[in-house]
């Protein structure tokens, strides 16, 4: 034996010829800082082994390396001396494995992300099985490659190749790792190891030029002027449009391969170590950072609810085939569990099957489902106007229209009619579920099931349990929102529930400003732009429907009285009154349409202006607009926090980005609030607090700016 740490073995394979193996005691290899010190310890004793005429890089997992190990990072990150060290010396460790005075190569299957890559990248060769992926996701975390990517990458595949792989982020099956040259060969999974192994000797024998190999990645990038700035300037126009102002990680990437392109390894490095080291100290990377935590956080509180699931959904049954219903029915079909789709009209379930073949069709069309795939789901989703046909299925989920009568009247009736052992769930986005449960027999085995609309795309999906709802049902509620490939995220009841009861006082703050006269466009602008919502408040409400938006205004009213009263000479009521409903009847805050090519159109309507009373042109300054809005919003997650309807900050971040689009840069309300300073914030919203109690914050929170504490310590989060 070589060496032998917690998370490395290194040995020979057979004479002269060494594997050094990552074999971490968790599931999958990661770069964290006590496997970086092994990682340098046993190259170190491989430098030093006598006899050695080759080495091959390997894992004993089914995956190669995942990358760095992300939960180190915020705390790293807070010290910035500790970070400059931390980079420096990490990126050299991988000059290491490229000194090592032999050829070396790796050996990758499953995946091969950030600092997996970048070791891969440090070999002489690559050789790669049909299983692996190749990547260097960084700049999904607001980061650039920090162990030698920005560097190497580039003069192995060519600057092109390289700047799209690193400021997308993407993702590269072997095939197309093979295609632009970043590994060598592409072999069966039984033939790694051989081939990897063969490929050393060959170069150990001369038959291979390593050293040639190498040379590359150890001088200035070999591309001349024009080509190069060729290259960068092409490159910068991409990134301006597709990443804009508020992600910095593609442009900083772009920065240290042009500022290390005509440097040999050490300046080129040097070059990448300050580009990461600002990246570490941005806004931007402690929200992508936090999103991806936060993300792991609510996927293994997930697992943990359908672990302990004892009813395993194998059917299930859609009451109302609407837009949503047959969305609904689509994506259950679509993951495996047929669906009865059920409804009192023919035309609607027409239309529900209309949906889920449109969805399928475009699907089609972009290659990413086939014919008998199109087939195969359309058939596991059966129409039928008759409550007898759901009377078998696991779980029902009721998507009729947002009214409490109705659903509990259907509730009732479709109760009778299934299955004791059967589950019982409402897609209300508003209404109580305990509320609904009065008209139940079984109460236990009912909750909410909220789905975001179009349900194929959106992420989320709210399990709200009621006052009466047992653990089993939400157990197999949410494992088979996981089957169906969405993000769970439990909640306690309210009206709203949690997604939805912080977005009326966002809106309520908009509609205020509106109230004053003010045009509600540049509002959107500065919504949009400046803070990054995929969609300003205005034409959110015309997308949500007019009509929705001030019905549901009744039902946060009964629950909130005070806070969220309704006011019936507010922008959304006169809009609801004039039957302006938004996108469905083609005009609202907006009047919608097709130009002559048939795109879709959205143009301020004179006539809105005139019956809200607001001025065309009339602006805040751009500060007030987002303070208005976002102040309500962050306000009222507090609030659910603190009445135990979100189970953690992280949760309650991750319901807003998957269920309303809140921008990953800003990495969700907790993550926005403690960015700002919750100090700032209340002081902020303090010189707002005239305005109504939404913008009022609460004593806990003052108890958090005092103690110094933070949302995301668990142990003072409520």
């Amino acid at each position: 034996m070589i060496y032998q740490g917690e998370s490395i073995r290194v040995d020979f394979i057979e004479p002269g010829f060494a594997e050094l193996q990552f074999d971490a005691k968790g599931s999958v290899n990661k770069f964290d800082q006590a496997t970086l010190e092994e990682f340098s310890e046993a190259l170190t004793k491989l430098k030093n082994t006598d006899d050695l005429r080759g080495v091959i890089v390997t894992s004993s997992k089914s995956t190669f390396i995942v990358g760095a190990d992300i939960t180190e990072f915020l705390t790293l990150f807070s010290d910035q001396e500790k970070t400059r060290s931390w980079v420096a010396k990490a990126s050299r460790v991988f000059d290491q494995l490229e000194d090592l005075p032999v050829p070396t190569v790796g050996a990758v299957k499953g995946f091969a992300l950030g600092g997996g890559c970048e070791a891969l990248l440090a070999c002489d060769y690559r050789v790669a099985d049909t299983t692996a992926t190749i990547g260097l996701p960084e700049v999904k975390l607001g980061l650039i490659p920090g162990f030698g990517g920005t560097m190497r990458l580039p003069r192995v595949i060519g600057p092109d190749n390289a700047l799209e792989w690193i400021t997308t982020g993407k993702n590269n099956k072997a095939e197309d790792a093979l295609k632009v040259g970043a590994v060598d060969a592409v072999v069966e999974p039984e033939n790694l190891t051989k081939a990897a192994l063969n490929l050393a000797k060959a170069a150990a024998a001369g038959e291979q030029d390593w050293k040639a190999k190498r040379q590359p990645k150890l001088d200035p990038l070999k591309a001349n002027d024009t080509e190069l700035m060729m290259t960068l300037v092409t490159a910068k126009g991409m990134i301006a449009a597709k990443a804009g102002k508020h992600y910095p990680a593609p442009h900083k990437a772009l920065e240290a391969i042009e500022n290390g392109a005509r440097e040999h390894r050490e300046g080129a490095l040097k070059a990448e170590n300050n580009a990461f080291f600002d990246l570490t100290q941005t806004d931007a990377c402690q929200a992508q950072v936090g999103i991806f935590l936060a993300d792991q956080a609510v996927k293994g509180k997930s697992k943990k609810y359908a672990k302990a699931a004892t009813k395993e959904i194998k059917t299930a049954g859609v009451l109302g085939a609407g837009i949503m219903g047959g969305g609904i029915a689509y994506q259950s079909a679509l993951k495996g569990v047929p669906a009865v789709m059920k409804d009192i009209k023919q035309d609607a379930l027409d239309l529900g099957m209309k949906e889920a073949g449109k969805i399928l069709k475009k699907g089609v069309e972009r290659g990413k489902v086939n014919n008998e795939k199109m087939i195969k789901v359309l058939s596991s989703i059966t129409p039928t106007l008759l409550n007898e046909a759901v009377k078998d299925v696991d779980i029902v989920v009721e998507a009729v229209v947002e009214n409490p009568k109705i659903k509990g009247s259907v509730l009732a009736e479709i109760e009778g009619v299934i299955g004791d052992d059967a589950i019982l769930t409402s897609n209300t986005s508003t209404i109580s579920i305990t509320e609904l449960a009065k008209n139940l027999k079984r109460p236990e085995k009912f909750c909410g099931m909220h789905f975001f609309n179009p349900v194929h795309k959106m992420p989320l999906v709210e399990i709200i349990r009621g006052e009466k709802t047992s653990d089993e049902t939400v157990n197999a509620v949410v494992a088979y929102a996981l089957k169906l490939g969405k993000t769970p995220i439990v909640v306690n009841d309210c009206p709203g529930f949690l997604v939805n009861r912080v977005l009326f006082p966002y809106l309520a703050g908009f509609a205020g400003m509106v109230d004053e006269g003010v045009d509600f466009v540049g509002i959107d602008k500065v919504m949009e732009k400046q803070f990054g919502w995929p969609m300003g408040p205005a034409y959110l409400s015309d997308v949500v429907g007019i009509d929705t938006a001030d019905h549901c205004t009744v039902v946060m009213e009964e629950g909130f009285p005070t806070r969220m009263k309704r006011d019936t000479s507010s922008a959304i009521a006169k809009l609801a009154a004039a039957e302006r409903y938004g996108q469905k009847n083609g005009k609202g805050f907006y009047v919608y349409g097709t130009d002559k090519k048939g795109k879709p159109t959205k143009e301020a309507d004179p006539a809105t202006y005139e019956l809200l009373g607001c001025e065309q042109g009339k602006k805040l300054d751009a500060d007030e607009v987002i303070a208005r809005c976002m102040i309500p919003m962050v306000n009222e997650v507090v609030r659910c926090l603190e009445e135990d309807i979100v189970g953690s900050a992280a949760e309650a971040d991750m319901a807003l980005l998957y269920g309303l689009g809140f921008p990953p840069f800003r990495g969700g309300p907790f993550r926005y609030l403690e960015t700002v300073g919750i100090d700032n914030f209340i002081q902020l919203a303090d010189k707002y607090a005239h305005l109504g109690e939404i913008y009022q914050v609460t004593d806990g929170m003052r108890e958090m700016a005092k103690a110094g504490k933070s949302y995301f310590d668990t142990t003072s989060a409520k």
